[in-house]
């Protein structure tokens, strides 16, 4: 049971309960070893809250936040009812000016407060930005209902990791100089206890309220077996409803573990919010067949109604990530309400004006599911056809259209048609790839979407065949892909090839070039996919190739220096497999 303060215990029972409830302040009671608890505002159970950010470019580093964008934001925001934001850290670029542009404004807006901890040896610069915080908490006491310190600095997979103990001065600290009630936004597995974390109650003792994180969607990509996103067992015209149901009941037991944790060491007063969760509308980091905006509007409603029903079981608020797209997150954008033109998404147009939809409609049946890969046999043809404008006798084409598409989101490279083709036996037509290159390179490739080609009976005498035309300077990488990343199975095959040595027919010299590379010289560049963990799963598997062809020049792997970009164009024609 939790106790009450020391310095209460002079009254009598009676007057001890009215006290602790009003005197003492907020919750009333002292959790065991813990503080006082600070009382939540009423706002956090009746205001729709959403994380904000106002970064609108490429690169927020250099971004110069104006008065008139966060305007902008904040009015769309407050006409969606999302009037309850977070806020990331206390910088005066950002989160002084979004204060102030609400009073200014008089905006029916209200504000947890962000104080950004650093990791490393940064006691200097944390502790500037604690006393930023602190001020801007005093200066708009009406408009900060409360401050989480840190953000996602203690779970065990942390890119900004803080040690508990440093983690409890830090709070601690801001604690004592404001009034407000105080948190640290982490993963629920930290709150939790899970496998492998610190343990969480020191920094529990110390706060008045847990704001834990929880993303099904990002799971279902680096820890798949945490939740059954494919749903393979339900038909197909209802697997996408199951799978979103099951992604609600991924972030509900995420919370139950969060809770269950809490109680056992005595604080179940203590209230909890979801700092962050959300679903992307684009998949930008590998979320095909999950990442779409009705699947966005599926998970969106579906948090609404958990928040909203009688259930016990519940958060005090759902903080949805994000507000707005930010293009500078590359591979982790698409998250927003709005896209970064300010555009509502699907999933809350119903509370906008059409003029300022997202373009496309779209239904409930367009909502994205599994689709299994299938495999459409071994191909014992001597020549299997990826891209060519003509005809050759006994080939065997793919099954299903190729995708030519570039690397990442947006897109590193792009191919389109171009009438420069190989004149020599074929029609007139060749791919154009345009590389697009972010800092560390760039690529592209020819993916088949819901099937793959068993090309097993190449791998001994078989060979990539391709002509090539460019002045693309220095080496690339050319090569093919096994397996997929859904079923953490993807495998890179690729070969650096230097057009310096001349090796295998390839030469940049502006005049079209035949290439032809032996499989066997391929495959021992073999690796492990990005993002791929399980080598048993990821391993050379020519019975199973989704990418015929890929093209890329990751700059580690050739050599060149970051942020290179070159965008010297590739024109490709007749790409075979042959034996």
């Amino acid at each position: 049971m939790p106790t009450f303060i020391t310095r209460c215990l002079t009254v009598t029972l009676s007057a001890l309960l009215a006290f602790a409830l009003v005197a003492c302040g907020g919750g009333g009671v002292v959790p065991s070893g813990g503080v006082q608890l600070r009382s939540l505002s009423a706002d956090f159970g009746t205001r729709k809250a959403v994380s904000y950010s106002p970064f609108r470019t490429a690169n927020r580093d250099t971004e110069v936040i104006s008065a008139a964008n966060v305007l902008e934001d904040l009015r769309l925001l407050q006409t969606g009812g999302f009037t309850l934001i977070r806020l990331f850290d206390s910088s005066d670029a950002v989160a002084k000016l979004v204060l102030q542009t609400i009073q200014t404004n008089n905006l029916d807006i209200k504000v947890m407060l962000g104080v950004w901890i650093q990791s490393g040896n940064s006691a200097t610069i944390n502790n500037a930005e604690i006393a930023r915080g602190v001020a801007l908490a005093n200066t708009y006491k009406t408009i900060v209902l409360a401050l989480s310190v840190g953000n996602e600095t203690m779970v065990n997979w942390s890119f900004n990791a803080v040690p508990v103990a440093s983690m409890v001065q830090y709070i601690t600290s801001v604690r004592s100089q404001v009034t407000q009630p105080v948190t640290t936004d982490d993963n629920w597995a930290f709150f939790a206890k899970a496998t492998g974390n610190q343990d969480p109650k020191a920094v529990l003792n110390v706060i008045d309220f847990v704001a834990m994180h929880t993303y099904p969607l990002a799971d279902s990509i680096h820890d798949a077996s945490k939740w059954n996103w494919q749903q393979t067992a339900v038909a197909a015209n209802l697997r996408a409803a199951a799978m979103m149901d099951a992604a609600l009941g991924a972030a509900q037991s995420d919370f139950a573990a969060v809770r269950a944790n809490m109680d056992s060491l005595g604080l179940n007063s203590m209230p909890i919010v979801v700092g962050e969760t959300g679903w992307k509308a684009v998949a930008s980091g590998g979320e095909n067949y999950r990442a779409h905006p009705v699947n966005q509007k599926m998970y969106f409603d579906r948090l609404t109604s958990w928040l909203s029903s009688s259930a016990a079981a519940k958060p005090k608020a759902i903080f949805y990530f994000e507000a707005f797209d930010e293009p500078w997150k590359q591979a982790d954008d698409k998250w927003g309400l709005f896209n970064v033109a300010r555009q509502a998404r699907y999933m809350v147009q119903s509370l906008y004006p059409s003029s300022i939809w997202e373009a496309g409609t779209y239904a409930l049946s367009e909502a994205l599911y599994f689709i299994p890969t299938q495999s459409n046999g071994t191909v014992t043809a001597s020549r299997y056809t990826v891209f060519a404008d003509t005809l050759t006798t006994g080939e065997v084409k793919p099954t299903e259209s190729i995708l030519w598409v570039g690397w990442n989101s947006p897109a590193t490279a792009y191919a389109g048609v171009s009438t420069l083709g190989f004149a020599q036996g074929d029609g007139p037509n060749s791919l154009e790839i345009t590389p697009a290159p972010t800092s560390w390179g760039w690529g592209l490739i020819a993916a088949l979407q819901t099937t793959s080609d068993d090309l097993s009976l190449f791998a001994t005498s078989g060979r990539l065949n391709f002509n090539v035309k460019t002045t693309y300077p220095g080496k690339i990488e050319v090569g093919f892909l096994t397996g997929t990343t859904t079923a953490g199975s993807a495998y890179d095959v690729y070969l650096t090839i230097d057009p310096a040595n001349n090796i295998y027919g390839y030469l940049n010299d502006g005049n079209w070039r035949t290439v032809s590379i032996p499989i066997s010289a391929i495959t021992p560049s073999g690796a492990m996919a990005y993002g791929m963990t399980d080598a048993s799963k990821s391993k050379l598997d020519l019975t199973k190739v989704t990418n015929p062809l890929v093209i890329a020049d990751r700059y580690a792997n050739t050599g060149k220096a970051t942020n290179l970009g070159n965008t010297s164009k590739f024109y490709i024609d007749n790409v075979y497999w042959s034996k």
